[in-house]
């Protein structure tokens, strides 16, 4: 086997479980097994021991020495921390988006505009978390900082598997299509610190209805 297919395998293994583990198809504390994912996925232990290590890295298990790795049990703590790096990257970003912003990136936010307004009318929640993903991740490369879209890289892999919980109720639906519009048309236009506010205050909205869902399993 060549190389290039071992690390095929690799990275297919690492999307399938980090996708499993936002899909919060794992439930929390709970320990993976090498040997019983490897048997799973029809593939050797090799390419999961790699792939856990790279979650690991990436926030979203615990490996503790030999004991084992654990799917991570994000606290109210662990959430508000990770909003506040949000805030801080996505608003460097804006404030930088002026001179970074061209044509199409202007008419790559309106199109995202068009499409979660129509998978807000529709009720379309995944669909719609998933142009809001988009939006986001725009947003950051709109800063022209490398660094900063691989610092954003960890902490969106850590909050990917809440930003459907974020919306969990009608009305906090309704509120982030109003901010979302309101965004990408400070953005559009080039309202920078309107743009700032508006993000700020989205980001603060929702990592308060996450904490509640926490709270609210927590005392279950």
């Amino acid at each position: 086997m060549s190389d290039q297919s071992v690390q095929t395998i690799r990275s297919q293994i690492y999307k399938i479980l980090r996708n499993s583990l936002w899909r919060g198809e794992f439930t929390p504390g709970q320990r993976l097994q090498e040997v019983d994912l490897a048997t799973q996925l029809h593939v050797s232990r090799s390419p999961v021991r790699e792939a856990l290590r790279q979650l690991a890295s990436d926030g979203l298990v615990i490996e503790i020495p030999n004991k084992g790795v654990y799917v991570k049990k994000f606290t109210t703590q662990d959430i508000d921390e990770i909003f506040d790096v949000r805030v801080m990257l996505e608003s460097y970003a804006i404030r930088r988006s002026p001179k970074n912003l061209s044509d199409g990136q202007r008419a790559q936010l309106l199109e995202i505009l068009q499409s979660l307004e129509t998978y807000h009318e529709a009720g379309d929640l995944d669909r719609y978390v998933a142009d809001d993903d988009s939006l986001h991740k725009l947003i950051v490369r709109l800063g022209g900082n490398s660094l900063v879209e691989d610092l954003y890289y960890r902490v969106r892999s850590m909050n990917q598997q809440f930003r459907i919980r974020s919306l969990s109720s009608h009305n906090r639906f309704h509120e982030s299509m109003v901010e979302h519009r309101d965004l990408i048309t400070a953005l559009v236009t080039g309202e920078v610190e309107r743009a700032v506010e508006i993000n700020a205050r989205h980001l603060s909205l929702a990592c308060a209805c996450i904490k509640e869902q926490l709270s609210k399993e927590a005392a279950t």
